[in-house]
């Protein structure tokens, strides 16, 4: 696992766009403070081929997940954003542009770290 740092955020977003039309595939809760969420999602990177992206948010001190059964039906049209505030990671599904819209979301998670792995599709 490699962490992100804020200054990061951007750049990763903008090389899966936004994670747009990806499927979530596993929401895991490894521990009380510590969740893993994979994608399929295409790299910009690689001539938009589809690979996997893991997502693991550490010193979660917020969140609303998904139950694996509806995973499937998700809308992951308008893609998710990950925000850096007030010394947080704010991750959700949809269109947020603030930490108080990401709260709303149908998915979201408040952590005081992140870290991501890539790996085949």
């Amino acid at each position: 696992m490699k962490p992100l740092f804020a200054k990061d955020l951007e750049p990763f977003l903008d090389r899966f766009t936004h994670f747009r039309d990806t499927e979530l595939r596993h929401v895991e809760i490894v521990s009380p403070t510590v969740i893993s969420v994979l994608f399929a999602v295409q790299d910009r990177a690689r001539d938009f081929d589809w690979i996997t992206v893991e997502l693991e948010f550490n010193g979660v001190s917020d969140a609303k997940l998904i139950d694996s059964s509806k995973l499937s039906f998700l809308d992951m049209s308008e893609g998710l954003n990950i925000l850096y505030e007030e010394n947080t990671f704010a991750f959700g599904i949809g269109r947020c542009d603030t930490k108080s819209s990401i709260q709303t979301s149908t998915c979201y998670i408040v952590s005081s770290s992140l870290k991501y792995k890539q790996g085949s599709f």
